[in-house]
């Protein structure tokens, strides 16, 4: 299963972009509205056309990075906020990337990967935290897709991807979920362990 920048740039192209909410997805927003330090190095992978970003970007939030395999999101993003900087759109494979962030935003991603990289993905995902930096966000807690995405899950299997590299903070079932995910999501709130 070749999941490219291909792949995902023909989807933006084509506007087969189901999981695209159009908005801020309520849950992140109810959490974004409680942050108050605006200094967080905020990271979103797999970003797509990340109303996150442009929502937390528009309150002040200016530390935040967008990444993305397809040019086509990160340019829409552009568009709709010309002053987002450019060096802070990131086109590249998330497990590519290096750095440290405060806080990374999990919409959508984990979902969109192949389910074999999701070890991986938690191991990156504490590697690019600072110390007692948070991973938050929401998981589909629903079966899904076998051969493309979304790809679903469950609670029980995502605890053995995270356990070793995250204390659960928060792990549990969204009760405010966008309208067509409603019953479908986990909101979690991970935070990075030493290793």
């Amino acid at each position: 299963m070749n999941l490219s920048e291909d792949f995902w740039g023909k989807k933006y192209q084509r506007n087969k972009i189901g999981w695209d909410l159009g908005t801020v997805s309520p849950p992140l927003k109810s959490y974004f509205d409680q942050l108050t330090n605006k200094e967080l190095k905020i990271l979103i992978p797999g970003a797509g056309n990340s109303y996150e970003a442009e929502y937390l970007f528009n309150n002040g939030f200016i530390n935040m990075y967008v990444l993305d395999i397809s040019k086509v999101p990160l340019e829409n993003l552009k568009i709709r906020v010309p002053n987002f900087p450019e060096t802070q759109l990131i086109h590249t494979n998330f497990f590519d990337l290096e750095g440290k962030f405060d806080l990374i935003i999990e919409q959508t991603f984990f979902c969109a990967i192949n389910p074999d990289l999701r070890q991986k993905y938690a191991f990156k995902m504490n590697e690019l935290l600072s110390e007692k930096g948070k991973l938050v966000g929401l998981l589909f807690d629903a079966r899904l897709n076998k051969d493309h995405p979304p790809f679903g899950g469950n609670k029980k299997e995502y605890l053995t991807y995270f356990k070793k590299y995250f204390s659960m903070d928060i792990f549990t079932e969204c009760y405010n979920s966008y309208p067509n995910r409603q019953d479908m999501e986990l909101f979690v709130k991970f935070v990075k362990k030493g290793i």
